[in-house]
C-alpha cells in the first residue's frame, strides 16, 4: 500500500489546495492530527497511511465536527488520490469523535497553522497536545505505532503526567485507570504511573 512521506504529504495537500482554487471552492480550514501531523511538523521521521481530519475550524464556533467533509473536498481528495496513487480514504475523518468527546484544555490556542494555498489551511496540534492524543491512542489500541510515536516525542515526566490526567477523563470504565497505568509502565514511566 502506498505510504505518505513528509514530501508526499506536502505534495498531496498542495495539490488539494490547487484543485480547490481551480474550482473556486470555499476555503477549507481543517485540524489534522495523527502521523501526518507528526510528519508535517518534523517531529518524527516515518511514513503514514493517511491524513486524519480531527475537526474543522469555524471562525465563530471554534473547533467543530468535520463530518461530513464537503462534497467538493471529497471530490478533490479522490482526484488527488488518483493523481498521486494514494490509498482510498487517504483524507478521512476517522478521529472526529474526539472533538465531540473533548480535547486537552487550551488545545485551540496552541494549534500550529500551515497554509497550503489560498483555499486550504491546515492546523496541527502542537507537540504537547500530540503527546496527549498519542498516549490516549496507545492506551486504547495497545503497543504499536502510537507507542513508538510517543517514545519518539520524548515526553518529560510532567508532560506525561498532564497527558495521563487528561486521558483518564476520556473513559469512565472501572478498568480504564489501570490500563493507563499499565501503558505508562510499558513506556518506561512507572514513576509517572504511580502518580495517577
Amino acid at each position: 500500500m502506498p505510504q505518505l512521506s513528509p514530501e508526499r504529504l506536502d505534495q498531496a495537500l498542495r495539490l488539494t489546495a490547487e484543485r480547490l482554487e481551480q474550482l473556486d471552492a470555499p476555503t477549507e480550514v481543517l485540524v489534522v492530527c495523527g502521523g501526518s501531523a507528526l510528519l508535517a511538523l518534523g517531529l518524527v521521521q516515518r511514513t503514514t497511511r493517511d491524513v486524519d481530519v480531527l475537526a474543522r475550524v469555524d471562525p465563530r464556533l471554534g473547533l467543530v465536527d468535520p463530518r461530513p467533509l464537503s462534497v467538493t473536498l471529497t471530490r478533490v481528495a479522490d482526484e488527488v488520490r488518483t493523481a498521486l496513487d494514494l490509498p482510498h480514504g487517504w483524507l478521512n475523518v476517522g478521529p472526529a469523535d474526539q472533538v465531540v468527546s473533548g480535547l486537552p484544555a487550551g488545545f485551540l490556542s496552541r494549534l500550529i497553522r500551515r497554509d497550503y494555498g489560498s483555499r486550504l489551511i491546515v492546523h496541527y496540534p502542537d507537540r504537547f497536545d500530540l503527546i496527549h492524543l498519542k498516549l490516549f491512542a496507545a492506551v486504547d489500541q495497545g503497543p504499536g505505532r502510537h507507542t513508538s510515536d510517543l517514545i519518539r516525542l520524548a515526553p518529560t515526566d510532567s508532560e506525561l503526567l498532564d497527558a495521563a490526567r487528561w486521558v483518564l477523563t476520556q473513559d469512565a470504565s472501572d478498568a480504564f485507570p489501570m490500563m493507563v497505568r499499565d501503558a505508562l509502565t510499558h513506556l518506561g514511566f512507572p514513576h509517572v504511573s504511580a502518580r495517577i
